[in-house]
């Protein structure tokens, strides 16, 4: 009896464990195994597949997620840490601001021992510290090579006779296209970076408007005020200057048409008789300019018909 229930013991013992020291690592994962013991110790180059494994003496199982990830850094907490996590940066002119951005992310399967061994850290810590860095130092990179806005970019001041320098052009501004341009190149090279350490980053994107600085928000307002109402001002002089041309055109045209009569009068000297000839016989209004001559009236050889002499 004494003897059975030791093995009972034993058995119960060696099945703990077994339990305490077994890892299952999961669908999505990579197994990292370390050790202090053996030929090799450290963190051991080949990961460990999905599955039930066994932790020896001195060796510890660290699970490393390899599925596709979205991570976002904001301003506010979100599902991803509640701390702010906001990328700073600033435009050529150095005016500061800030922005919320998110990224695709996943660790390549047969590299998660590699980057675990070079950072040592988690895969949260690592989008936090060293991955978020990039992100902020990438941004930053290509955001101080366009200005916040083209519309405030400073002028420089023209000297009369001087050879005056010419000014870049300005194809883009972080309130305009350069906005998108400048997070594209910055993942861009945030790709190229952390695909050699086996962190596939398919995606980078703004979450939201950049954060400006009140004073650019301020500025920037008042010029889009101060330019509707010069449009506004632009289009009622042109309206007015329509206005006058078409007053100046029907003027022109009376002048036009006083000088055509003139000249029809000074080339036809026998129609002025006719005219008086009609007012005196009552057939022109006492007031008219002129009469028109036609049928029901007589002709050119000014012979009154006999039912007009009535």
């Amino acid at each position: 009896m004494a003897t059975a229930a030791l093995l009972l013991v034993v058995l119960a013992g060696g099945s703990c464990a077994v339990v305490s020291c077994s890892v299952t690592v999961e669908s999505g994962e990579a197994g990292i195994k370390t050790t202090k013991f053996g030929p090799n110790p450290g963190v051991q180059p080949t990961e460990l597949r999905p599955g039930w494994h066994w932790e020896g003496l001195g060796e510890k199982i660290i699970k490393y997620p390899t599925r596709q990830r979205v991570y976002s850094y904001t301003r506010e907490g979100n599902a991803d840490g509640q701390e702010n996590e906001e990328i700073g940066f600033a435009d050529q002119t150095g005016l500061p601001m800030t922005a919320d951005v998110n990224m695709t992310v996943k660790v390549s399967d047969n590299k998660a021992a590699d980057l675990y061994a070079k950072y040592r850290l988690n895969f949260d810590d690592l989008l936090d510290n060293p991955i978020r860095n990039d992100v902020r130092s990438f941004i930053a990179q290509e955001a101080e090579k366009v200005p916040v806005s083209c519309n405030l970019q400073a002028q420089q001041p023209v000297v009369e006779g001087a050879t005056q320098p010419t000014a870049a052009p300005c194809t883009g501004s972080l309130m305009g296209a350069g906005r998108q341009a400048v997070i594209q190149r910055a993942y861009a090279n945030l790709q190229r970076k952390w695909a050699a350490e086996g962190v596939e980053i398919s995606n980078l994107q703004w979450v939201g408007t950049i954060r400006y600085p009140e004073s650019i928000t301020t500025a920037i307002q008042a010029r889009t005020a101060t330019e509707q109402r010069t449009l506004a001002a632009q289009q009622k002089e042109a309206e007015a200057r329509a206005n006058a041309n078409a007053q100046i055109e029907t003027a022109r045209g009376e002048a036009e048409s006083i000088r055509l009569r003139g000249d029809a009068l000074r080339a036809n000297p026998q129609l002025i008789d006719q005219i008086y000839a009609q007012r005196s016989q009552g057939l022109c209004p006492p007031r008219a300019s002129t009469c028109i001559i036609g049928q029901g009236a007589w002709g050119l050889t000014g012979q009154v018909p006999t039912s007009a002499a009535e």
